[in-house]
């Protein structure tokens, strides 16, 4: 999303909301989001336009989690003054009356094909989301995506209450994908209120109301697993009905790992390909072999022509009504200058050559 240039808006700018900044009457949108709708000055370069809008709940007291990795966090320090005035994922999330938002959307013509609408971990995020995700459903036809908060989610009858409110898609932020790394970057151990378990029995009701491959899971890559891990992981996701989307971890400043490094870009590659062939269905986890270091070393089938077209490699998320990812969060993981590890749109010969070639980056043989 960084990759954003100064330009003449194309239409007179919606003030961003100042004073008490509350959802569901206010709600942030990634700055990708803002510049698309003509919020905010900007244009993305190349080929790249958003395809899916991101909305992010807020309350002047934060977000109540203490996530390790996450801009958001409780205790990161600047985040605790303000909420509102910070950054999430290293960029901006502008805030705007959620009624603003709907007028610009409704002239959008229909460029962007989805609204993921997204709690914080706050007692009052369920109610709100889903009265956001009402006005949507009644007022556009966007697909509709609920990335609830597992936490806030305590019985199978709520699931059912966000069905009702207008979700198509419903979508479980695991994020690690072990236990024990749950626990530490986001449980008890870093005094967090989110349990592994909890968040198993949540994506199962997701799965009963909302039907089999309609709830996603997502994981971020480089919160300190292995290759087989993540793959394992990914595995275990599929069997119970959803699909998996992929993040890369990036250090943001402020959070207790802002010290640590992404993941290597092979180790990030070879995890984009498992999911890839464990979501459509053309591999498992238990044919694929792994070395000591729990690296991918084959995945049991010739992958050369079904990572042809270079769909591996894009962002993954919940499809739009033509049945391609909308969700494509451009450069939502990355800044522009770097390697990209998520493309936002079909890569050309250049980077399906250079991607090719990434997949085997780091692999000790």
């Amino acid at each position: 999303m960084t990759i954003i240039v100064p330009i003449h808006r194309r239409r007179d700018p919606v003030p961003e909301h100042q004073g008490a900044a509350n959802s569901p009457a206010q709600v942030q949108t990634s700055l990708a989001g803002a510049v698309t709708l003509g919020m905010e000055r900007g244009r993305f370069g190349g080929n790249v336009h958003l395809r899916g809008l991101n909305l992010l709940l807020l309350y002047e007291s934060g977000c109540r989690a203490r996530c390790t990795y996450c801009g958001l966090a409780k205790d990161r320090p600047e985040v605790s003054e303000r909420a509102r005035n910070h950054t999430f994922i290293r960029v901006k999330w502008p805030t705007y009356g959620t009624e603003d938002i709907l007028a610009r959307v409704k002239d959008d013509c229909g460029a962007m094909q989805r609204v993921c609408v997204a709690m914080v971990q706050d007692h009052r995020a369920f109610a709100d989301s889903n009265a956001v995700m009402r006005r949507f459903r009644d007022e556009t036809s966007m697909g509709i995506s609920a990335l609830i908060t597992a936490t806030v989610v305590r019985s199978r009858e709520m699931v059912e209450e966000i069905l009702e409110a207008g979700a198509d898609m419903f979508t479980v932020a695991f994020d690690a994908c072990t236990p024990e790394l749950f626990d530490r970057t986001r449980g008890r151990g870093a005094r967090g209120p989110h349990r592994w378990e909890h968040h198993w029995q949540v994506l199962r009701w997701g799965v009963e109301v909302f039907g089999r491959f309609k709830t996603g899971v997502h994981l971020v890559c480089g919160l300190g697993e292995t290759e087989r891990q993540m793959a394992e992981m990914i595995q275990r996701v599929h069997d119970c009905g959803a699909h998996t989307h992929l993040f890369a971890f990036f250090p943001e400043a402020g959070t207790v790992m802002q010290d640590v490094d992404p993941a290597p870009m092979g180790h990030y590659r070879r995890i984009q390909v498992a999911r890839y062939l464990i979501n459509h269905g053309v591999g498992r986890v238990e044919e694929m072999r792994f070395n000591d270091a729990g690296q991918i070393v084959e995945f049991g089938c010739d992958i050369a022509p079904l990572l042809a077209d270079g769909e591996a490699f894009m962002t993954s998320g919940c499809a739009g009504h033509d049945g391609r990812n909308a969700c494509n969060r451009p450069f939502g993981n990355e800044r522009p200058s770097m390697r990209q590890r998520n493309h936002p749109m079909p890569l050309d010969a250049a980077a399906r050559a250079l991607a090719a070639v990434e997949l085997r980056e780091d692999l000790r043989t």
